[in-house]
């Protein structure tokens, strides 16, 4: 993909030099922390109650019921990450008018397209590794889980490029940043949800439904499970709005 580093280390830049972004990872780091700090205090007092009854106690493994709370706390904060980390990646150059000068350049559209939501993903990946320290922490004072760290962490790298993926789709469609995070937000808002229609819908229309739910697909990450079908579903998501995204950009070029 011819120009894709260029464009690449052009965002990656735009996004470390952005006031918001780390005004955003602050805000998503004190969250994610308050959520670790809460589901470890409800466990610490779970911990009492086991105590009297050493039976139920061997039956539990506290620290991947810590993980999966935590997991999926994390991935509800990824609805309001996503968008604002992605809302600038197209958004802003159609304002400015760069957009046009950017396909002047020898860069192909989808060497674009990819760089920018990779830039993105970057820092996103950035950001879910400021988590590691708690998580860590708690695998030192207790028999370390790997496989559900991992695959919770994979899981949410997966959710999270999915969103930018969206996210980046409603950047090229609008000049307006904060319409194409509201846009973005909203329609990652419905799919969170679609999969409760399962019993308004029916059984054929409600299984559509839930398998469409990103939340769905995430609950085997966080407790520990790799499935194939899960992972294939978050890859083609990224894959069809990156690829409606370039379609746009397409759009553009040919209209002039």
């Amino acid at each position: 993909m011819k120009g894709f580093l260029a464009v690449y280390r052009k965002e990656l830049y735009g996004i470390f030099a952005s006031p918001i972004f780390y005004a955003v990872a602050f805000i998503f780091l004190v969250i994610s922390g308050i959520f670790f700090y809460l589901i470890l205090d409800y466990f610490n007092n779970l911990s009492f109650e086991l105590a009297r009854n050493p039976m139920l106690a061997e039956q539990v493994n506290v620290m991947e019921i810590v993980l999966r709370s935590f997991f999926l706390n994390l991935s509800f904060i990824f609805l309001f990450l996503a968008p604002m980390l992605t809302m600038r990646l197209y958004a802003e150059e159609r304002k400015s008018g760069t957009l046009e000068l950017l396909f002047t350049y020898p860069v192909t559209d989808m060497a674009a397209v990819f760089a920018k939501w990779a830039a993105s993903a970057t820092a996103f990946l950035m950001l879910l590794a400021g988590t590691l320290p708690g998580i860590l922490a708690l695998a030192l004072t207790t028999a370390p889980a790997w496989k559900p760290i991992l695959s919770g962490y994979l899981g949410a790298f997966l959710l999270g490029c999915a969103f930018l993926s969206l996210g980046t789709f409603t950047s090229s469609i609008t000049q307006n940043q904060i319409v194409a995070a509201v846009l973005a937000f909203g329609l990652l808002l419905v799919l969170w949800f679609v999969g409760e229609g399962k019993t308004i819908f029916g059984p054929t229309l409600g299984g559509i439904a839930e398998y469409l739910s990103v939340t769905k697909h995430f609950e085997s990450f966080s407790k520990g499970v790799l499935d194939s079908r899960d992972l294939l579903y978050y890859v083609l998501f990224t894959v069809l709005f990156l690829f409606l995204t370039l379609r746009q950009m397409s759009s553009y070029r040919w209209r002039g």
